[in-house]
């Protein structure tokens, strides 16, 4: 499998038969999605910065929302979460991904505004990588995701949803990486890894923003 950041809470997934593109970002935030093919996509709400759609070209099988889905030996579940603490009153709800696939266990939470439930820690399940908002703004505080780190307890985290050179928004992932004891990152382009590779313990990974 291999990972590859596109912007925002935006990844391209290339598993062994499919490809899943999550949460595709307008470039009216400043990330040209530049048409990427995909078998799958996935949108956690209808905002422009996680649901566009038209900028796939192909006809990919659309995921928006709650529910458990099949397509190609890829198994994708939507889980009812919200945009806020407050259940949904002031900016609605946002659909969680359990997303199955090359038998590695990918969770993307899209714009998540609380902290895991018992219930929804249980239907989330175990996780070998985890997509996570750090940029605090629209979404959980960094003190949150730090701490849905020690819920989930997954493999892999990959921050998502920060500031970057093209968008500059939200929140730097500094402090995120501070609070979770690392004080120089290292970077990849993307991330190959199959399941005899993951690690043991929780590893932080920092993806390069990618034009396609």
């Amino acid at each position: 499998m291999e990972i590859t950041w596109l912007g925002r809470s935006c990844f391209f997934i290339k598993g062994k038969g499919k490809t899943i593109l999550t949460d595709p970002c307008h470039p009216d935030f400043g990330y040209p999605l530049s048409k990427p093919h995909a078998d799958i996509v996935t949108v956690s709400h209808f905002h422009p910065g996680h649901s566009y759609i038209d900028g796939v070209a192909n006809s990919p099988k659309q995921i928006k929302g709650p529910g458990e889905y099949e397509i190609g030996k890829v198994f994708v579940t939507g889980i009812t979460g919200f945009h806020d603490n407050e259940k949904g009153e002031r900016k609605g709800k946002n659909t969680i991904y359990v997303m199955e696939i090359d038998g590695i266990n990918l969770c993307h939470l899209g714009d998540l505004g609380h902290l895991l439930t018992p219930r929804l820690l249980e239907d989330i399940g175990s996780i070998d990588v985890l997509f996570l908002p750090v940029g605090e703004t629209s979404t959980i505080p960094i003190d949150v995701a730090v701490e849905i780190v020690k819920q989930l307890n997954p493999r892999i985290v990959i921050p998502m949803h920060y500031k970057t050179r093209v968008c500059d928004n939200l929140q730097p992932v500094d402090e995120f990486l501070r609070r979770m004891g690392i004080h120089e990152a290292e970077t990849k382009p993307k991330l190959s890894l199959n399941r005899s590779s993951l690690p043991s313990s929780t590893q932080i990974v920092v993806l390069n923003y990618t034009n396609p």
